[in-house]
C-alpha cells in the first residue's frame, strides 16, 4: 500500500489559503523516516500540527518529510509512505532559507541494526546550527547513535530501554512519556508524540490553541512529561495487594544486583515466611522464582536490542556467570542466549 502523494502537500491544499505575511511561520519541520517507523508515533506527531493550523486559519506550521535516497520508507505496520525530500537535498537546503526549525527522527523497530554516517553527520550539522532536533519512539537511538545525547535527559520507548541504557551510559534516559533538554526533543512513542506535540505548540501560543487541538483529536488533556510509559503494576499485573506490589517494584529496582529474601523482608517489614506465602497466593511462584524471571526478561531485550558479550549481559542482570546464565535462560526459553542472537539476525536478514 502506497500513500502515493505527500502529506505535507495535501494539509496545504485542504486547509486552503493561508496568509504568511501577515501570520509569520512558527516551526517548520523535517520529519525524516526511518525503516520501520512506528506510524501512531509520527501521525500523532504530525496531525496536531494540521490541526493547530486549522484551528489558528493560518499556516503557522509547516513540515516535509524526507528519507535517505527520497524513497518511499515501509512503516513497521507494512504502509509505504512517499516523501518529500533526500538527505542530499537536505543537506542543500541547510545554509537557505528552507532550513528547517526542526528535524524529527521517526522509527521504530530493529532501530539498534540502523547505521548511517550520512544521516548521523548530517543530524550533528543541523544541531550545530541552532536547528532543533527530536526523535520519535525510539528515535533518541539515532540520536545518541550520532552523538546528540551525552550528558542530556532523553525518553525512549519502555521496551527499548535496557538496551538503550548499556549501549549510551552517558545519555540521560528516563521511562518518561517525553522529554525536553535544551534544543532536543525525545518521547517515548505512541500517543506520548501527542503530548509533546501539545507542549510544543502551548510553548508558541497559548492553552486555549492547545484545548481546540485536545477536543479535535478527543483527548481530554495533555499529559504530564513524567506521566508513566507502563499501565501501573496493579494493572499490569492484576495483582492488589499493597505488599506484593512494594516487593516488585523493590525487584524491579535492583536486577544487576538482585536483594536477597532477607534484605527485602527487612524492607518492606514482612517476614521470609509471610513472603513466600504472599507470593504463592498472588503470583503462583515462589518470590526467588519470580525475581528470576524478571531478571531474564530484561537479558533477553539486551540480547536483542544490543551487542553486549553474553557474559556482560548476564552480569548486568544480576547473575554470577555466563554458564549459570545460560542455563536459566535456557530453562526458560527453551533457547540459548547465543541461539536468541542467531535467530534475531536471521529475522533481520529476512
Amino acid at each position: 500500500m502506497l500513500i502515493a502523494t505527500s502529506c505535507s502537500r495535501h494539509a496545504r491544499q485542504r486547509e486552503g489559503s493561508l496568509n504568511a505575511i501577515k501570520h509569520p511561520i512558527k516551526r517548520s519541520f523535517v520529519f525524516f523516516l526511518v525503516p520501520d517507523f512506528t506510524m501512531v508515533a509520527f501521525a500523532t506527531a504530525l496531525d496536531p500540527l494540521r490541526l493547530a493550523n486549522r484551528m489558528l486559519g493560518y499556516e503557522a506550521y509547516k513540515w516535509r518529510l524526507a528519507s535517505f535516497d527520497g524513497r518511499p520508507v515501509r512503516a513497521s505496520n507494512g504502509v509505504e509512505c512517499a516523501v518529500d525530500t533526500s538527505l542530499e537535498d537536505e543537506r542543500r537546503k541547510m545554509a537557505g532559507p528552507e532550513r528547517p526549525s526542526m528535524v524529527v527522527v521517526c522509527s521504530g523497530i530493529n532501530v539498534e541494526s540502523y547505521h548511517n554516517r550520512s544521516v548521523f553527520a548530517w543530524l550533528r550539522e543541523e544541531y550545530n546550527r541552532g536547528v532543533g532536533i527530536g526523535g520519535l519512539c525510539t528515535g533518541a537511538y539515532v540520536l545518541a547513535s550520532a552523538g546528540l545525547l551525552s550528558n542530556k535527559r532523553c525518553a525512549i520507548h519502555w521496551e527499548n530501554l535496557p538496551g538503550f541504557s548499556e549501549a549510551f551510559p552517558k545519555a540521560n534516559v528516563f521511562a518518561d512519556l517525553f522529554e525536553v533538554d535544551q534544543n532536543v526533543y525525545t518521547c517515548a512513542g505512541g500517543t506520548a508524540a501527542l503530548d509533546m506535540m501539545l507542549k510544543l505548540i502551548g510553548d508558541d501560543f497559548d492553552e486555549s490553541l492547545v484545548n481546540r487541538v485536545c477536543e479535535q483529536v478527543l483527548t481530554d488533556r495533555v499529559r504530564s512529561p513524567t506521566d508513566r510509559q507502563r499501565l501501573p503494576l496493579r494493572a499490569r499485573l492484576g495483582v492488589q495487594n499493597s505488599k506484593v506490589l512494594n516487593i516488585i517494584e523493590l525487584m524491579e529496582s535492583n536486577l544487576s544486583e538482585p536483594l536477597s529474601l532477607l534484605e527485602i523482608a527487612d524492607e518492606v517489614g514482612l517476614s521470609r515466611r509471610q513472603i513466600e506465602r504472599l507470593f504463592r497466593q498472588e503470583m503462583g511462584r515462589s518470590p526467588a522464582r519470580y525475581y528470576l524471571e524478571i531478571r531474564l526478561d530484561r537479558a533477553r531485550h539486551l540480547l536483542i536490542q544490543s551487542s553486549m558479550p553474553v557474559v556482560e549481559v548476564a552480569v548486568a542482570c544480576g547473575f554470577v556467570s555466563a554458564s549459570h546464565f545460560s542455563k536459566c535462560y535456557r530453562e526458560l526459553y527453551s533457547r540459548s542466549p547465543q541461539q536468541e542472537r542467531v535467530d534475531r539476525k536471521q529475522r533481520l536478514a529476512a
